[in-house]
């Protein structure tokens, strides 16, 4: 096979994942989760840059931080750790409640989570940028609270609505499927160019996230994040008026 017959593919199925076709199963939603996954990236740096070694996106890292933190590494708080991980799981609780009252219409479980999700986050903002020193006992944890409840409901909707490769959160299976999956392993080699643009999704939040708070303000990640989530959820308003074939339950 030529560069040219493998990358082909890789390009039709990102541009696929970008414009999506109206008709297609998941309709208008894979731009959408992409876009939630750059937020993932804004948010996570500048909450491990920031509130000290804790995610509020990634779940698995706290799991491993608080083991370093029992084990007396320093740089890790196991408070900090388990914080992320309570306010992630009440998320995810209210993200699940919200997608089981509204799952005949994806459109409509998708717009109320972001209204959700976007208020969390501006609220962080406000705090980050306003309250004072981020390194205080009750400016960290307030948004770790905040941050965690975002991200958790936007994980537990992510879930209800099971785009395929577009977790926004998780990329350890996303990464593990393009390996495993790719021709070259003797698999299919479906969906490679929405699985890179996942992890590239990611990493751009990441890297502009970082940007920010070690060569700008601190708070901007969250800005950035705020306004992004903003967008979605204006676009998610106009989705809940479709009743096209996209928009039943999975």
């Amino acid at each position: 096979m030529s560069i040219k017959e493998a990358v082909h593919p890789v390009l039709r199925e990102a541009r696929a994942t970008v414009l999506p076709d109206p008709a297609d199963r998941h309709g208008p939603l894979p731009p959408v989760m992409l876009a939630l996954t750059v937020v993932t990236g804004l948010v996570d740096a500048f909450s491990y840059l920031t509130l000290g070694h804790v995610f509020v996106a990634n779940m698995t890292g706290n799991v491993v931080f608080s083991g370093f933190a029992l084990a007396g590494a320093a740089g890790f708080s196991l408070v900090a750790s388990l914080a992320a991980l309570v306010a992630f799981g009440a998320g995810a609780f209210l993200g699940g409640r919200i997608a089981h009252r509204a799952r005949t219409h994806r459109g409509r479980v998708l717009h109320r989570a972001l209204v959700l999700e976007t208020v969390l986050v501006l609220a962080a903002y406000a705090v980050a940028r306003f309250a004072g020193p981020l390194d205080t006992a009750g400016s960290r944890y307030s948004l770790i609270a905040l941050l965690g409840l975002a991200l958790g409901v936007q994980n537990a909707t992510a879930r209800a609505l099971a785009v395929p490769d577009l977790t926004t959160t998780v990329l350890t299976l996303t990464i593990t499927g393009m390996a495993a999956d790719s021709r070259a392993a003797g698999g299919p080699g479906g969906r490679s160019g929405r699985r890179a643009l996942s992890v590239l999704a990611m990493f751009a939040g990441a890297l502009a996230g970082a940007f920010a708070v070690l060569h700008g303000e601190p708070s901007l990640p969250l800005l950035l994040a705020g306004l992004l989530l903003a967008g979605c959820t204006l676009d998610a308003f106009a989705l809940t008026r479709s009743d096209a074939g996209w928009t039943d339950p999975v």
